[in-house]
């Protein structure tokens, strides 16, 4: 009889005391608008997937992408700065 093991690991990944601890929580606030910025480039790339973009979706896909690259180097910025927003 074999024995599963891999039970206990994949119930006790979640366990109270494996939380994010108070810096990851603030790392993961700081990244949040280029993540947030980087699914909107997606949704908009998504649209495209199976028709030929419009003019519309052209402009969409430059101005999220433009979104990004900004909240990326802000987010640089900062941490060259020492991470003080």
């Amino acid at each position: 009889m074999d024995h599963i093991v891999t039970v206990q690991d994949a119930v006790t990944a979640f366990a109270d005391f494996m939380e994010p601890t108070d810096a990851e929580l603030d790392a993961i606030e700081r990244e949040m608008p280029a993540i947030l910025a980087d699914v909107d480039l997606l949704d908009a790339q998504i649209i495209t997937i199976d028709r030929t973009p419009t003019e519309l979706d052209v402009r969409r896909i430059r101005r999220t992408r433009r979104r990004l690259l900004a909240a990326l180097a802000h987010q640089a910025t900062d941490a060259h700065r020492g991470g003080a927003a």
